[in-house]
């Protein structure tokens, strides 16, 4: 095989081709859990969530595809089982357990901002500790998308808090926005 001769050395390169293998298990892992959210949702926010997993998903797939090509880009062979995923993913599954749409919607809430503090660490290592500029700069894109998926979950279940069957809760009970 050709050497690869891109201004980074053998370790520099494998250096990314680790954080990105490990952001690519996070990105796996998430795209499952939305696409299993996809499905399972119910009750009156039906509908607007199906809607916005199947653009998250379809984010989530293109960003994967990109990551194991950069990956690739770098010589490197990107993770592609699901039992590699699980061993160097930082979100974890939820197995078994079908919660409520306003869980659904935290827990994705709670996995993208996961990722984006994994990619801010990655942007830093990529640019400072291997020289990869070019990575960095990919993975700052990669977390300006997850900011704003995350924004977009987290804007549904700001303010007023809707119980398991929809339902407002009693008075009193109201979050107030900006506090």
């Amino acid at each position: 095989m050709r050497s690869i001769n891109i201004g980074l050395t053998e370790e520099q390169r494998q250096g990314v081709i680790n954080l990105l293998n490990q952001d690519l298990a996070d990105a796996y892992l998430l795209l499952v859990k939305t696409k299993k959210y996809h499905w399972d949702v119910v009750g009156p926010q039906f509908r607007s969530l199906h809607q916005l997993w199947e653009e998250h998903y379809q984010t989530l797939t293109l960003n994967i595809d990109a990551l194991a090509e950069r990956i690739r880009t770098l010589g490197g062979y990107p993770v592609g089982s699901l039992e590699g995923f699980l061993k160097i993913a930082t979100l974890k599954e939820h197995a078994g357990n079908v919660p409520t749409a306003t869980g659904m919607v935290s827990n994705l809430v709670n996995d993208h901002e996961q990722v984006i503090r994994n990619l801010r660490d990655h942007v830093d290592q990529s640019g400072d500790q291997f020289h990869d500029q070019g990575t960095a700069d990919f993975l700052t894109g990669l977390m300006e998308q997850h900011e704003e998926m995350a924004w977009m979950l987290r804007s549904f279940i700001e303010g007023e808090a809707l119980g398991p069957d929809g339902r407002q809760p009693a008075e009193g009970a109201k979050t107030p926005v900006g506090v």
